[in-house]
């Protein structure tokens, strides 16, 4: 009997609520939508302390500098080229690490806006045939289709890259320069030199912070043709003589795709270019706002990547 009743007391010592946290409001206007909506009024985050919130993020950031400072192949730019070559190689790859640098803090290059302010994106045929198999609708026009919006389209392809568990993308980070070695004929390409893209902008104004690497077996350069960051790769090596630089051509849809995606290839041993910084070696004309040849030559770029790769692996293994 005794043992019953402290029971009983200690039961009763419990404060009893009439609320409890976080209940679901099944009559909510948008509840149809979505589960994550409650009465407001018993709302309530789990809790954290902020130090957990740094190390949750940091030593995820620092496991994956450490995981890619050696990479297989590594992409310099997170455009409509560079992404749907880190996109091809992941899939076609899944051995080999796939780190991307991309200067800015967003993806997409200037593939937010169609063309100019306005939104629609056009692709030409045959590159509705990618755009298919990303699962995107459009409007068909014949010759060409019509993607609603191209951050539809960009952001659609980002999120299929980042859910690759062999790709990893760097943002707000920027290629400041290229590591060389020496081969039997001259030298090649072996990895990047890279920095936060602040610091990157500010070395004449603040004391040099030096920069950190990725060696890698193949780079894939799609950095463009405009702003401070375009056809970097290219210009590098200009700037120590190892390849000759032409100028973009002026606008000739017809003529320009055809040959960003044609000419797509390793321009220099280790270092393939795609997309318009392509323009920078071979004069090809520039397009306007038209980005099947951006596709197309980003899958072009991963296949040429492939092509040398056993090659350019075994030179690695060898300077050591």
């Amino acid at each position: 009997m005794a043992s019953a009743t402290t029971t009983t007391i200690a039961q009763e010592s419990v404060p009893i609520s009439l609320k409890t946290t976080n209940v679901a409001n099944k009559d909510s206007k948008v509840a149809k939508a979505t589960e994550a909506v409650y009465d407001w009024d018993t709302f309530k985050f789990a809790p954290i302390r902020e130090s957990q919130v740094s190390r949750a993020m940091t030593s995820r950031y620092f496991k994956d500098l450490d995981k890619y400072a050696e990479s297989d192949i590594v992409i310099v730019g997170a455009g409509s080229s560079g992404l749907t070559a880190a996109y091809i190689l992941g899939k076609s790859r899944p051995d080999l690490k796939i780190a991307i640098i991309e200067a800015n803090v967003a993806v997409g290059g200037g593939c937010f806006l169609g063309g100019q302010l306005f939104s629609s994106m056009v692709l030409r045929k045959p590159a509705d045939v990618f755009i298919k198999e990303l699962g995107l609708e459009y409007e068909d026009e014949g010759n060409y289709i019509v993607v609603k919006h191209a951050a539809l389209f960009i952001t659609k392809l980002c999120s299929k890259v980042l859910e690759l568990p062999n790709v990893k993308l760097f943002n707000a980070t920027c290629v400041e320069d290229l590591i060389t070695r020496p081969t039997e004929t001259g030298v090649r390409v072996a990895g990047v030199v890279t920095n936060w893209t602040l610091v990157s902008m500010h070395h004449d104004d603040q004391s040099c912070m030096d920069p950190n690497t990725i060696n890698a077996k193949v780079i894939i350069s799609c950095t463009g043709h405009d702003g401070p960051m375009g056809a970097f790769c290219v210009k590098r090596l200009v700037s120590q003589g190892l390849i000759k630089r032409n100028l973009m051509g002026c606008l000739d849809m017809n003529k320009a795709e055809d040959a960003i995606v044609t000419k797509t290839r390793e321009v220099f041993p280790g270092l393939v270019v795609a997309g318009m910084e392509l323009s920078e070696c071979d004069s090809s004309n520039r397009m306007g706002p038209t980005f099947g040849a951006m596709v197309l030559s980003g899958i072009k770029a991963a296949e040429e990547a492939l092509n040398v790769f056993d090659l350019r692996a075994k030179q690695d293994a060898e300077s050591y």
